[in-house]
Parts: structure tokens; C-alpha cells; sequence
């Protein structure tokens, strides 16, 4: 798995191993992987690419990325306290003058990452940077800043609520979500 860190694989592995219910070689006893439980590799409609298909589970995760940026920015717009603009400034100071290359690619980038990191198979890859560079402004032009625990939390509040609101509200898969997240936590915050 390329670029992805050795830290966050092991927790995501101790994590999904706990789901294990028996140790048969029938694959109908072997848990789900998160993809799957977001809705795996059935093909359906992209809403945002008409006559285009794709793959539900990455649907799932672009949706939830997708809400996220966009919960990220309107807190930033009505300038909440503890916001994490610093973090995304340059990319949102783009694509608030008309640019969402940046934000494009943030999202792409987010979602091949936790399609490919969470049983999205072979064709779901992630070939972007680390996550200790990925969130690193001296490696990363589009990070505005390093992360520190009290904005990793925010920013693990605000995939809870994306969740909820692309009807993802099952506690067992948001606790999943966030076992993974907080497996990340260690390489992304540096501060």
C-alpha cells in the first residue's frame, strides 16, 4: 500500500480484526470491510458526472470528503472560533477567486486515500504523499499549517457530521470511521 503509513495499517488491521466472528475459511464469515459497508463495488449513477458510473462505497467516502471541505469552509466563512482555515488557506483563498483545481485534487486525494486504505480492492489506488508530508506545509504547498490535537478532533467532528449528513449514521460504521482517523492522528498532527 503505497505511501501509507505502517502505524495507521496495523490500527486499521487491530481494529477491523476485532470484528472477526469466526475463524472459518467460508468468506461469508469473514467481516465486511468498511468499503463494503459503505456500499462496496456495486456500480451505480454519478451524480456529479452524468452518464458516468462508480462504485458506491467510493461515492460514499467522496461524499462524505466532500461535505467535510465544505463544512471547513463555512466554518471559516462566518469565522468560528478554532476554525481550520490556517490549514486550507491556500487552497481555499484559489478557489474563493474561482480556482478549484486545489480542491478538486483535495478531494480526490481524500477519497482514493480512504477507498484504497479500507477494502476499496484494486481499483481503488492512493499515490499521493505520506501523511506525515501530506500535512506538512514545508512538503505540502496546498497545507497552510500544521495540525495540532484540539484541530484533529475538530476536523474528526466535522466527518462525524458530514457523515449524518449523507445519511451515513450507523454507530458501528462511524466508530469504524473513526477508529481509522484516529489512527492517522500521530503522523498528521505535528504541532
Amino acid at each position: 500500500m503505497k505511501n501509507f503509513s505502517k502505524l495507521a495499517l496495523m490500527a486499521l488491521f487491530i481494529a477491523s480484526g476485532s470484528l472477526f466472528t469466526s475463524c472459518s475459511d467460508d468468506d461469508s464469515a469473514k467481516p465486511k470491510s468498511l468499503y463494503a459497508k459503505l456500499g462496496g463495488t456495486t456500480m451505480v449513477a454519478d451524480p456529479n458526472n452524468p452518464g458516468q458510473m462508480i462504485e458506491q462505497g467510493r461515492l460514499s467516502y467522496r461524499s462524505v470528503v466532500d461535505s467535510t471541505i465544505t463544512l471547513i469552509v463555512s466554518d471559516i466563512v462566518v469565522g468560528a472560533e478554532g476554525n481550520l482555515g490556517q490549514h486550507f488557506a491556500p487552497v481555499i483563498s484559489e478557489a474563493l477567486s474561482g480556482n478549484t483545481t486545489n480542491v478538486a485534487i483535495l478531494s480526490d486525494n481524500l477519497t482514493d486515500f480512504f477507498s484504497a486504505n479500507t477494502g476499496g480492492g484494486a481499483t481503488n489506488t492512493y499515490t499521493g504523499l505520506d501523511m506525515v508530508a501530506a500535512h506538512n506545509p514545508a512538503q505540502n504547498p496546498r497545507m497552510g499549517k500544521k495540525s495540532n490535537n484540539a484541530e484533529y478532533t475538530k476536523f474528526i467532528g466535522y466527518v462525524g457530521e458530514a457523515a449524518g449528513l449523507n445519511g451515513v449514521t450507523d454507530p458501528a460504521i462511524i466508530n469504524e470511521v473513526v477508529a481509522v482517523l484516529e489512527s492517522l492522528r500521530a503522523p498528521i498532527v505535528q504541532e
